[in-house]
């Protein structure tokens, strides 16, 4: 096992991965930025380092920077938590070049998963279903007209390096797909340093739907079931729940088999997670595999029991998985609420300031992963996420009814947040019956 381990993140993940080490034995060294300097969590950990200004590109993004931290530290392994350079394989590699475990798959995989084309590809080998679309990039024009034609409007347009709707258009007609053509490609560029491209049908009213996997070095691969994010906002996830309401137990079971044929396709080593569209006849189909723990991590962790940080650790560290496919049981139901400091009376504009006063919600199942307190000030550099408020309760309406008091609870003076607008969907009656879809918020609710 590991004796020291750097974070090469800041905040609530920072924050929750130095606690899991603590728990271990392993000491830890974290590294801040100067818009983070002099947070309490830092307190937490055996050493801490600045590595730069409060720009990303300066300090959470400068691999040298991290890298001397990491030697002067003299740490065995990088954890990169999320964000940030979780899934930069170019980051992934210099690490191992330097000696020091890098806590996630290899560079390899990482980077094939991390190209959506070859990833569809990959899934197509494994048996995975994946939406009907063009079998690579896409050239030009009357490429994608042919495409399009052959599977029928309405289609999606997808960056093959993107993420969070960057480079991302639907196409109703031949005319609109040549101009959002165009449009994707640019915005691709800008965000990613590639324009590639790729087509897709485009599935109408849609549910996110997505399995946590861990796969150890020894061949062992197990999924940790699944989870429901389809209420989002610009393809921004902000309610997570498992298990997945209203899906068939034959279809929980076939996606959760796809997703250990897709990691085992690829050689898949520590946590991941698959994640799949299902259709309004649960059918479903392949996305994409993020290569690193996920926000909403928490949601199984309550559901079956397993941390998923600790086992991050201990398979980067070569020990076995300590548990088989068939010891992993989903208890209850889990519900997390992403707390963003973020105002939704105003078009959700970022609510950066001051924390006067603080109160986090307590009680039986519930749970507050979150790094600020009273007193701390939200810094304008970096994502708007200050918390998350986790729920878990024998059954889904009792979950969503603790949800509620809790929310309720939950005071953050100083600044603006999003717990007023998850009681709004919580008490929204296709919430209440599991029948959102990831345009659900959008079709739903006045955010002008």
């Amino acid at each position: 096992m590991f004796n020291r381990i750097l974070i090469a993140n800041r905040g609530e993940i920072a924050l929750r991965i130095i606690r899991a080490c603590r728990e271990m034995g392993i000491e830890t060294v974290a590294v801040f930025s100067e818009g983070d300097r002099g947070s309490q969590y830092l307190e937490l950990a055996d050493e801490a380092y600045c590595i730069g200004p409060p720009k990303s590109a300066q300090s959470y993004l400068n691999i040298k920077q991290i890298i001397s931290a990491a030697e002067v530290g003299n740490v065995e392994a990088i954890h990169p938590g999320f964000g940030f350079l979780s899934e930069n394989a170019h980051f992934n590699e210099v690490c191992r070049s330097c000696q020091i475990e890098f806590i996630g798959p290899t560079p390899d995989a990482m980077e094939k998963l991390g190209d959506k084309n070859t990833a569809r590809d990959m899934a197509r080998a494994a048996d995975v279903p994946v939406v009907p679309g063009s079998d690579g990039l896409l050239e030009t024009e009357e490429q994608a007209v042919a495409v399009a034609q052959e599977i029928g409007f309405p289609v999606l347009i997808k960056a093959t390096a993107g993420g969070g709707g960057k480079g991302m258009r639907v196409a109703a007609n031949e005319l609109v797909l040549k101009t959002a053509l165009t449009q994707a490609k640019t915005e691709a560029e800008a965000a990613f340093g590639n324009a590639g491209v790729y087509l897709e049908k485009y599935i109408e009213r849609p549910r996110h739907v997505e399995v946590q996997m861990l796969s150890d070095h020894h061949g062992n691969v197990v999924h940790l079931y699944e989870r429901d994010c389809s209420t989002q906002r610009r393809h921004q996830k902000l309610i997570e729940e498992s298990p997945a309401p209203n899906l068939p137990l034959e279809a929980r079971e076939a996606m959760c088999a796809a997703a250990v044929r897709m990691l085992k396709q690829a050689n898949y080593t520590n946590a991941g997670t698959v994640e799949f569209i299902v259709d309004q006849d649960n059918n479903f189909y392949f996305i994409e595999v993020n290569a690193r723990i996920q926000v909403e991590h928490p949601v199984t962790e309550m559901v079956t029991g397993i941390d998923l940080i600790r086992s991050q650790i201990a398979i980067a560290a070569g020990e076995p998985l300590p548990f088989t496919q068939a010891d992993i049981q989903a208890k209850g139901c889990a519900i997390e609420c992403r707390i963003n400091a973020e105002n939704p009376d105003k078009n959700f504009q970022p609510s950066p300031g001051l924390i006067k006063q603080m109160y986090v919600p307590g009680g039986m199942g519930v749970r507050f992963d979150s790094h600020t307190h009273a007193g701390y000030v939200v810094p304008p550099h970096y994502d708007s996420m200050i918390g998350k408020l986790i729920v878990h309760q024998p059954t889904r309406a009792e979950a969503i009814a603790c949800m509620q008091r809790a929310l309720s609870e939950l005071r953050v003076e100083g600044i603006a947040t999003t717990a007023s607008f998850h009681q709004k969907v919580l008490e929204h009656s296709d919430f209440v019956d599991g029948l959102v879809d990831t345009h659900f918020v959008e079709r739903t609710f006045d955010l002008s």
